[in-house]
């Protein structure tokens, strides 16, 4: 199909994972699903996420999550298959892709996810009261295209989703950046500032800064159990690295924090990074 602002969205089957759909915005993968196994999870970058939200309670506690971006909805439907009787908010700005991907990748009846249509921070305000200060988890992942629009990733936005996260509570960032990682590095400064407790996870040569791709900032206005590192290091997918404490201090190397003032938006990526080929 074609959205509003003319890119073409379409679904394609993995050929090699049997049962995995991809959802595809402008050749851009963007998101997978496996309708029959939503525990299943392909890009490297959701796979650490999940391996986040498992670490989240008891394991199969149902928990109240709120997603920033939706794609195809493939870790709101994750939350659901692992958390049974999870309650979950999804803000997404592109309507009519959500509304596509429900149409072809429905979600199950009374799966507990909403749907508000909007800008994510101009959004952050809508949702429930009671979710102020008793969410368990705020996933980040924004894109405009294949960048991270300014606005979200700015210690103002963060202190947004602050006011939502309870005591325990988690937030997950994705992040896309290249060699150098001037941009991931200013969001790990930022959540700093505005959390205390960060970790970083990525594949071992994305996190030394040689190839672009993507770094999960893991942040909480509590302590992150140390005993999650080495679990999270071994959850993989591998190679992985994860880093916190002054290893994280080091990588971000005084990198400032970003404000509304200073934020841009993140590097656009090498067409051959993320895009797929086509005949």
């Amino acid at each position: 199909m074609t959205l509003p602002g003319g890119e073409k969205a379409l679904l394609e089957y993995d050929r090699f994972r049997p049962g995995m759909i991809t959802l595809v915005v402008d050749d851009t993968p963007q998101s997978q699903v496996d309708l029959d196994d939503p525990s299943a999870l392909g890009f490297e970058y959701v796979q650490r996420i999940g391996n986040v939200i498992d670490l989240i309670g008891d394991p199969g506690q149902p928990i109240s999550a709120v997603h920033l971006g939706a794609g195809a909805l493939t870790l709101p439907r994750y939350v659901l298959a692992t958390r049974p009787g999870s309650r979950q908010q999804v803000i997404e700005i592109e309507q009519a892709l959500v509304e596509f991907v429900r149409e072809h990748l429905p979600l199950p009846r009374d799966s507990g996810i909403r749907v508000r249509y909007g800008d994510a921070r101009e959004k952050l305000g809508n949702l429930p009261p009671a979710m102020r200060g008793n969410t368990d988890l705020v996933v980040v992942d924004v894109f405009s295209g294949a960048r991270i629009p300014a606005h979200v990733t700015t210690v103002e936005f963060y202190r947004e989703v602050a006011e939502l996260v309870s005591p325990t509570g988690l937030v997950a960032v994705n992040i896309a950046d290249g060699p150098g990682l001037q941009f991931a590095r200013g969001q790990a400064a930022t959540l700093v500032e505005t959390f205390g407790e960060v970790a970083a996870l990525a594949e071992t040569q994305i996190l030394k800064g040689r190839r672009f791709g993507n770094v999960v900032l893991v942040a909480s206005p509590g302590q992150l159990p140390l005993e999650w590192l080495p679990r999270l290091m071994a959850a993989g997918p591998h190679p992985a690295k994860v880093v916190a404490g002054r290893e994280l201090r080091d990588f971000i190397a005084g990198a400032p924090v970003v404000t509304d003032a200073t934020a841009v938006a993140s590097p656009l990526p090498g067409k051959s990074i993320f895009q797929l080929p086509r005949n």
